[in-house]
């Protein structure tokens, strides 16, 4: 029989905390002085201030993936296996869809499409579809398959590289960073986002739902997750000490203290490596179980954002974006709005401010965003009978 499931309060805020700071790098990528042009992660060029701003937002694809997971167990518990399978198969394969035609366009403002980005909608899309037809199994499997996925990867860093046409699925399910497929003499798609590190994360994220069932209580949630949080840092200090196993990039002593450390932080994103899901998901869960009892002005604010995560992502970069060609043009009249070495419709490399100004921006954004969603989540609230609005 079905059973009625309810919205846990803990996994909004959380949601919500990270996609405000996720606006963070999204608006550096289109203001920052050095976005196009430099890597605020490479210890050689960055300062600790630009290393920070790029680091913080580590945490939100990661967190993001691992929370849909999550979603997915609470919204199965009213639903059949073939109900949930079908909803998830579906939702993912319209993910995919958002991420060429919508997002594309949003990022680049190209009617041409020379450029196809396939970022983390892409990722959770393929997730969501592979946790469809996996939902059928017994959640042992899930669970199972999950484990082998997230701490095992990374042991493709070992392997002789494939090459030819094996080569390159590896390099788009598991090992690429930058994943370059030419369609045609003039057009490509560029994916960062290789997908089973990520949907390994999403599997743990579904099985993590086993903690919300009613027949948990509320303490025993919050005491697993923080150990399991603790637990997942403690593996992090572990691997990153190590220095051998689970991110293809090392840390290395640096010219002095602060930039050692910012070496050994400086796990590895593209593709997501187990030290960087560790650090990452175990500080989420401590963050999760901290918020499983908290309710203030600052929650009920972060909240609304994570109620309509996929309205936010869509519309917050096309916010970012007319915000990035209304500067331009008064900032610099007369210039082409096209910059071959820019991917982005005015936004040329030489464009942009200092870092201080970027946050004023992000802060801006972010505050102009939430009376739509707001208004975008209270009609959601008012037409839950509207089948399409769990697509959005």
């Amino acid at each position: 029989m079905p059973v009625t499931t309810k919205r846990f309060a803990a996994i909004d805020i959380l949601r919500g905390l990270i996609m405000v700071i996720m606006a963070l790098d999204h608006v550096r990528d289109y203001f920052h002085i050095d976005a196009l042009t430099g890597n605020p992660v490479d210890l050689a060029t960055t300062t600790p201030a630009l290393f920070f701003t790029r680091w913080i937002t580590h945490f939100c694809a990661p967190i993001f993936v691992f929370l849909s997971g999550l979603s997915a167990f609470i919204s199965s518990r009213n639903k059949t296996k073939t109900q949930m399978s079908a909803f998830l198969i579906k939702r993912g394969l319209w993910l995919i869809i958002v991420e060429i035609v919508v997002m594309s366009f949003i990022l680049t403002f190209n009617l041409s499409y020379n450029i196809i980005f396939l970022l983390v909608l892409w990722a959770i899309g393929w997730s969501m579809i592979v946790l469809g037809l996996l939902i059928r199994l017994s959640y042992k499997w899930i669970l199972g398959i999950g484990l082998v996925l997230f701490f095992g990867h990374n042991i493709f860093d070992h392997l002789p590289a494939f090459t030819g046409t094996a080569g390159f699925i590896v390099e788009a399910l598991v090992t690429g960073s930058r994943t370059i497929l030419p369609i045609g003499s003039s057009h490509l798609a560029v994916s960062s986002y290789a997908v089973l590190p990520w949907t390994g994360i999403m599997l743990l994220g579904y099985a993590m739902g086993y903690l919300y069932r009613t027949e948990v209580t509320a303490l025993q949630r919050e005491r697993f997750l923080i150990a399991t949080g603790f637990g997942l840092l403690l593996l992090f200090v572990l691997l990153r000490v190590i220095n051998v196993y689970g991110d293809p990039s090392p840390w290395e002593p640096q010219k002095n203290g602060v930039y050692t450390l910012l070496s050994f932080l400086n796990v590895t994103k593209y593709p997501v490596s187990l030290q960087f899901s560790c650090l990452t998901l175990g500080i989420g869960l401590l963050v999760l179980a901290f918020f499983e009892t908290k309710e203030n002005r600052f929650t009920r604010y972060v909240t609304v954002y994570g109620r309509v995560p996929f309205f936010y992502y869509v519309f917050h970069f096309l916010l970012i974006h007319i915000v990035c060609m209304l500067l331009f043009f008064i900032l610099t009249p007369g210039a082409p709005v096209a910059d071959p070495n820019s991917p982005f419709l005015f936004r040329p490399v030489n464009f942009g401010f200092s870092l201080p100004v970027v946050y004023l921006i992000w802060i801006g954004i972010v505050v102009a965003m939430y009376y739509p969603c707001y208004r975008y989540d209270r009609y959601k609230q008012a037409n839950k009978q509207k089948w399409w609005l769990s697509y959005l």
